[in-house]
């Protein structure tokens, strides 16, 4: 067997033009990801075993996106998820599940949109893992959540920002 060494295209000073140049090439990965809190309460065991029907389930979900340097960001996935039977409060997931993320090379208008609807569709699948895992360790059936389409909840606060600088001029 020989080992035969390809020589890269282009010139070596300007680096592989089909690979671009390491220190110019659009970057966006996660490094890292971690539950920074999570909370579950079940107030009313043990009466919640002996009650008939589902309770009502709420969900809230959002996103936040912190600068840590240059090139790294804290993106923070937060579920809030409220189960209750009537009045009474059956149990609470809060979770804050965060990823954290290089960004680099992008242009700027593309920044944001990286990060509150790619980062959260990649860190959701583990946080509704997690969400999942508390509810059946806490005594009740697993709560599979629905995936979310974080384009549509970027959309939907991009609008509702406008809005509300359309009401203040």
């Amino acid at each position: 067997m020989t080992d035969t060494a390809i020589p890269p295209q282009g010139n070596p000073q300007q680096g592989n033009p089909q690979q671009g140049n390491a220190d110019t090439a659009p970057r966006f990965g996660l490094n890292a990801q971690y539950t920074k809190d999570l909370s579950f309460e079940h107030p009313m065991a043990p009466r919640t075993f002996g009650m008939n029907g589902a309770p009502q389930i709420s969900v809230n979900v959002g996103t936040q996106a912190e600068r840590v340097n240059d090139t790294m960001f804290e993106v923070t996935l937060r579920i809030l998820c409220e189960a209750k039977h009537g009045e009474e409060t059956a149990f609470v997931v809060d979770l804050y599940y965060a990823g954290l993320f290089t960004v680099a090379n992008i242009p700027q208008e593309h920044v944001e949109p990286l990060l509150l609807v790619e980062a959260p569709r990649l860190l959701f699948p583990f946080a509704r893992r997690i969400v999942a895992d508390a509810t059946r360790d806490g005594g009740m059936p697993p709560l599979m959540l629905d995936p979310i389409d974080f384009l549509q909840q970027y959309q939907r606060s991009k609008q509702l920002e406008a809005q509300q600088n359309q009401n203040i001029a």
